[in-house]
């Protein structure tokens, strides 16, 4: 009888050897995106995308049932931009602070065309100024990253949230 890791290693498509190069290559990704959106520099977010990169967040039942709607939706870096930039300049909110945590990468396949598909685990804290830390949002990345003059970029960022009742104050990119 095969082990459930056994089983999930056969669904990659991908040696594991290059697998594990490239996961290593989509942590570091994955660790300078956070950073620049703990920093509160959602204005440079945009630049971790291709030029017709699709950013989605989506909840996990509407994602099981195939339902292509979501709570966010940018298809190309300038909506990003202009999301960014109108978070940015119309922060109507309480002032906070974000810290993402990123785990349990997995790289699932590698085209020809170099594109690469991942996902990785996040969670999404959030610190109200004069408030607790809590659990804002947690799911899943499902990605997918191609080269850009030998720079990794997404190609699609699909946030699966696992949160049934979220917050009203969904502002800021996972």
């Amino acid at each position: 009888m095969k082990s459930l890791a056994q089983a999930l290693y056969r669904e990659r498509s991908i040696d594991a050897a290059r697998a594990l190069v490239l996961r290593h290559e989509i942590e570091d990704f994955n660790s300078d995106y956070c950073a620049v959106l703990d920093a509160g520099r959602v204005e440079s977010w945009p630049h971790f995308f291709a030029e017709d990169g699709i950013y989605r967040v989506t909840a996990r039942e509407n994602a099981e049932l195939g339902l292509p709607v979501g709570l966010v939706y940018a298809q190309g870096r300038n909506m990003m931009h202009d999301r960014a930039v109108a978070i940015a300049s119309t922060q109507m909110f309480a002032p906070r602070y974000n810290l993402h945590l990123v785990a349990n990468t997995r790289v699932t396949s590698e085209a020809a065309s170099g594109e690469i598909a991942a996902q990785a685990n996040f969670l999404l804290l959030q610190t109200l100024v004069e408030g607790p830390s809590t659990i804002h949002m947690a799911g899943t990345y499902y990605d997918r990253f191609v080269r850009v003059d030998g720079a990794l970029l997404l190609k699609e960022r699909q946030a699966i949230y696992d949160t049934t009742i979220i917050a009203n104050d969904l502002v800021y990119p996972l």
